[in-house]
């Protein structure tokens, strides 16, 4: 197979095809919600105080820090995380339902305590005779 062939399999494969739509719509959803905190959601905040977060900065030997920059890009993490939490995690987790315990396979020996087959009738470690309990 030539490596175009190779290349067009990788790229063809779902999972590169899901990560490319999701930093797609990740990249999108960014903008939106940068959008709101910067346009509705920090002008709201100021509006007790009379502040404006964009232009909120203080300068020290002609170094610039824009603190309301800062500010804005916190609110837009915390809203994206909360998003993501509330919108895709906990429904993904509700529709998985409980993690479902492994099946036991082992049982504990009452002579030496080691770990031992199911189905053992003498254990392996300390040779002591069991009773062979029936497999569910």
């Amino acid at each position: 197979m030539s490596i175009l062939g190779e290349f067009r399999d990788f790229i063809a494969k779902g999972n590169v095809l899901d990560l490319a739509v999701a930093v797609v719509m990740g990249a999108a959803f960014n903008m939106v919600v940068m959008a709101l905190v910067a346009d509705i959601i920090t002008p709201a905040i100021g509006i007790p105080g009379n502040l404006n977060f964009t232009s909120l900065s203080y300068t020290v030997n002609n170094s610039t820090f824009k603190v309301g920059l800062f500010v804005n890009a916190v609110i837009t993490f915390l809203s994206i995380s909360i998003a993501v939490f509330f919108f895709i995690i906990k429904p993904v987790s509700k529709m998985r339902g409980p993690k479902k315990a492994a099946p036991v396979t082992t049982k504990q020996c009452p002579y030496c305590m080691s770990a031992i087959p199911l189905m053992a009738t003498r254990c392996p470690n300390c040779t002591s005779k069991l009773k062979a309990e029936r497999q569910v």
